[in-house]
């Protein structure tokens, strides 16, 4: 199986064709930006194509991240994923964004919790968690209450809210260790998209909190 991995989530445009039995992507490109996703990614989806033997012909499955992330870059790799699906006739599946943040930690032996976090800006993140216990569930948590919610430790973080949760966390007293601050690999991506089951892993966005910009009431005028 072949799997065309698409991530604009978070401060990446990034887009890779993996195969099932490869451990690394046949092709793969990513552009770091904040914004600009919606002109950057049909060329680069385009480029990295065309550097792969038959193909879209050749691509048997689509990933896209589905959140949390922020809302313009998670319309765009949702609506060019579900496109290339439609296009294709080929299944399409979500891959959380905090899952491919701790799938290489996952590789990793790592005693007690590790957590993938997003800044979420506001004194919040994005946080999901695995180890003893139940782990934690993707969540929108002040800093404060997520690391309450890690426990004792050890911790290993990843992500762009990694060391904010750690600063938290060694208030604690807890043992907390910054892994990466970077944003999801998209090999990490395609390899999550290549066991996901398209019956599950529906292609929608996983926001997790609501809209930073919202309508100001008490500016509105009455309608009569």
């Amino acid at each position: 199986m072949r799997i065309l991995a698409i991530d604009t989530a978070l401060d990446t445009c990034a887009a890779c064709v993996m195969a099932e039995e490869s451990e690394a992507p046949l092709a793969a490109e990513a552009l770091p930006m904040a914004r600009g996703h919606a002109e950057s990614l049909l060329p680069l989806i385009e480029r990295v194509i065309a550097r792969v033997e038959g193909g879209f012909e050749a691509i048997d499955r689509v990933a896209v991240t589905v959140g949390p992330g922020s809302y313009t870059g998670l319309r765009v790799g949702l609506s060019a994923a579900r496109a290339i699906g439609l296009a294709t006739g080929k299944p399409v599946v979500g891959v959380g964004t905090l899952s491919a943040l701790l799938a290489p930690l996952l590789a990793e032996t790592v005693e007690g919790t590790i957590a993938a976090v997003i800044d979420a800006r506001h004194g919040a993140v994005f946080v999901q968690a695995l180890g003893p216990g139940d782990g934690l569930a993707p969540a929108h948590l002040a800093v404060e209450a997520a690391a309450e919610q890690l426990g004792s430790g050890p911790v290993v973080l990843t992500g762009s809210g990694a060391p904010m949760l750690a600063t938290a966390l060694a208030e604690r007293g807890v043992a907390a260790r910054v892994a990466n601050v970077s944003g999801p690999d998209i090999a990490s991506v395609a390899s999550l998209g290549l066991v996901a089951d398209p019956a599950q892993a529906l292609a929608r966005p996983l926001y997790l909190r609501g809209p930073d910009a919202r309508p100001q009431d008490h500016a509105r005028i009455a309608r009569r």
